[in-house]
């Protein structure tokens, strides 16, 4: 599915739940909420998005803590899993979605090569973390992350 057929997957699934979604993007830079408010009547079911793009953002916004992001660095699934239960919780939505990762061409390390995005699923009873390794330049990194997010949050919620 492209991220326009995900974006009404995922809005009926929340419009039938009575349910909202929030964001907190950091590598993608907004490209998650951009996507999902695309659609018309995407302000019944969309709740708002954190752009923390700094570690500093991170820390302020979403209350991930500076201990986290020094002991496992700001790409990694721990920050990932506090990233997006501080979107959630903040935003008083049911659930949430975290993206932190390398987009490119450079920041990247020998454990952590550009490509490697980690992401977090929130939900009241549970958060869920995955880390992904795309291919391809800085806009097709992004573009993977944004529809794995979403891919991967309508199978949560379908679960």
């Amino acid at each position: 599915m492209n991220a326009i057929d995900l974006t009404k997957t995922l809005a009926e699934i929340l419009l039938s739940r009575n349910w909202t979604v929030s964001l907190a993007e950091s590598c993608t830079g907004g490209l998650v909420c951009a996507t999902l408010t695309e659609l018309a009547g995407s302000s019944v079911w969309f709740e708002r998005g954190y752009i923390t793009y700094s570690n500093e953002a991170k820390t302020e916004c979403l209350d991930v803590s500076a201990q986290q992001i020094e002991s496992h660095g700001a790409v990694s699934e721990q920050v990932a899993k506090a990233m997006a239960e501080g979107a959630r919780i903040n935003s008083g939505s049911n659930v949430a979605i975290s993206i932190t990762g390398i987009a490119g061409p450079g920041g990247s390390s020998p454990e952590k090569p550009v490509g490697t995005v980690c992401f977090g699923w929130a939900t009241e009873n549970q958060t869920l973390t995955k880390t992904m390794c795309f291919d391809g330049d800085r806009q097709a990194v992004r573009l993977q992350a944004t529809e794995f997010a979403l891919t991967e949050l309508i199978a949560l919620l379908r679960s």
